[in-house]
């Protein structure tokens, strides 16, 4: 059975003093819109958690399981050339993490001695476990181009393939770099790049993980559930039955959807849908089967319905032989019959139809089953939770601020926020310790009474979400505390149940 994260079974054992301990580093880039300030800023944050919290801690937001570990600098360079501006903002980002990365792989390669939760010292090495990107960031991080895998040695002419690819290692990539710094000097930025572009290479001489011990770009890129499933679904698999159903007749099947209760409706259909996100990605996909069905060919419908079939059974929290069986089983039925969907004309570019299969993420699919075998399920590393800490950790704390130095004002707002939190909890265990003896004194009536000090503490820890008291609101309905209400009174409640009725059924 495989379930959660565990560090990597493809580690060297042999490199490991016995008894050390392994605290595997998870890390997140991405960078972000600060929409709520002006100027329309941009940041990158570098976000850290550990793979030994369990998974199930580490997926909620409200947990606060990663922590900003630093800002990469997000860079504008005045170069003529376009593809030499490229080249240095990639290398500025991997010179950074090289700097802020250090004391990390020190402590990987030598070790370096930590307390644990209760004042035990352990000796401890830091391997990178997983480091959650879209495809684009994984290409930047891996040093290779866009037109090759991150993860394997295929290029673009072989994404589509059936069987998958031997993965890039570590020691492969850097060879190749090797190789393109005694042909062409990396200081000659337009020479080295031809290089680099016969090589599929990104031009990143120095990648940050060339001197991190256990560190393999083949391992700690797991598949990532937001980009690699359900943007791919949208990017690909949905514009294949616009183009073979057509946008009209789609978008008014989808218009006739019954929707149950909490999903999404799509009245004005989903062809012109604009700024959608991944809950949208989401609710389009669990309809897209009934609204084209009987509109596209057999093989056609049988292609679409097994990546579906991969990204559901992909997202579960628990494997056994049988399952991984499934999902190798539905995504070997996509490659069967997705030449249907050349045939029906989905597969549509700028200058017209396309008969190739040169989608990066199509090819990662094929990685899915190794990673599940070498770190666990899938769904721990899904960016839904990084992406929500960049509203906890950026978006937040720029709102806070003047709009002035905006990088140094969030790093403060984090810090304070960091150290009132410390000193909540030490003053609250503080407090429990030197009034236990007067606990069998307090007032009966008292004990469910709200603690200031708990609810303070538990503040940074809870969730978002508003919570809406309709008790409180059927009270003031019926008391006309609240004009102009409209009758009959669509909200009203008895002793233990609360009721509240839509306008549109």
């Amino acid at each position: 059975m495989i379930s959660s994260s565990r560090c990597h079974s493809d580690f060297p054992k042999n490199q490991i003093p016995n008894g050390a301990s392994l605290l595997g580093i998870v890390l997140s880039s991405d960078k972000t819109n600060i929409s709520v300030m002006s100027g329309n800023r941009m940041a990158h944050p570098l976000l850290l958690s550990l793979a030994n919290i369990d998974a199930d801690v580490r997926s909620k937001g409200s947990l606060h399981a990663h922590i900003l570990l630093a800002l990469l600098p997000v860079a504008s360079f005045i170069h003529k050339t376009t593809r030499v501006c490229s080249l240095l903002s990639d290398r500025l980002v991997h010179e950074s993490l090289d700097f802020v990365l250090k004391p990390l792989k020190v402590a990987a390669a030598v070790g370096i001695m930590m307390s644990d939760p209760i004042g035990n010292l352990r000796y401890c090495f830091t391997p990178l476990v997983a480091y959650t990107a879209d495809t684009p960031e994984q290409c930047l991080l891996a040093g290779v181009s866009p037109k090759a895998s991150p993860v394997s040695t295929a290029t673009y002419k072989e994404f589509g393939d059936v069987d998958s690819h031997p993965p890039r290692t570590a020691t492969k990539t850097l060879d190749e770099i090797e190789r393109a710094c005694a042909e062409a000097n990396p200081s000659n930025f337009e020479e080295f790049l031809k290089v680099c572009r016969r090589l599929f290479l990104n031009g990143v001489h120095m990648p940050f993980w060339r001197n991190w011990a256990l560190c393999d770009p083949s391992i700690f890129f797991p598949p990532e559930v937001l980009h690699m499933f359900h943007r791919l679904f949208w990017d690909h698999d949905l514009q294949w039955c616009i183009f073979v159903v057509g946008p009209e007749e789609l978008d008014y099947r989808y218009s006739l959807i019954q929707m149950p209760v909490g999903y999404r409706s799509f009245a004005e259909g989903v062809s012109k849908l604009k700024q959608v996100t991944g809950r949208d990605h989401r609710a389009v996909q669990r309809y897209i089967i009934g609204a084209i069905a009987g509109a596209v060919p057999m093989k056609f419908l049988a292609a679409v319905v097994a990546l579906l079939d991969f990204r559901y059974l992909a997202q579960m929290p628990r494997f056994d032989d049988n399952t991984l069986r499934r999902v190798e089983v539905a995504l070997r039925t996509f490659h069967t019959n997705k030449a249907a969907i050349i045939t029906a004309g989905g597969r549509q570019g700028s200058r017209g139809p396309l008969d190739h299969w040169e989608v990066p993420k199509l090819e990662l699919l094929q990685h899915v089953m190794r990673s599940i075998h070498a770190s666990g399920a899938i769904m721990q590393w899904t960016a839904d939770v990084t992406e929500h800490a960049h509203v906890t950790e950026i978006k937040h704390p720029a709102h806070c601020g003047n709009n002035q130095d905006y990088y140094a004002q969030i790093a403060r707002h984090l810090d304070r926020s960091d150290r009132c939190f410390q000193f909540d909890i030490a003053t609250r265990l503080a407090s429990v310790e030197q009034g236990g003896s007067g606990e069998e004194d307090e007032d009966p009536e008292d004990e469910h009474e709200p603690d200031s000090e708990v609810l303070r503490v538990l503040h940074y820890y809870s969730p978002t979400a508003t919570v809406i008291n309709y008790f409180e609101i059927t009270k003031e309905v019926a008391s006309g505390i609240i004009p102009n209400t409209l009758l009959p009174h669509r909200i009203f409640a008895s002793p233990t149940t609360a009721f509240r009725l839509a306008n549109k059924p």
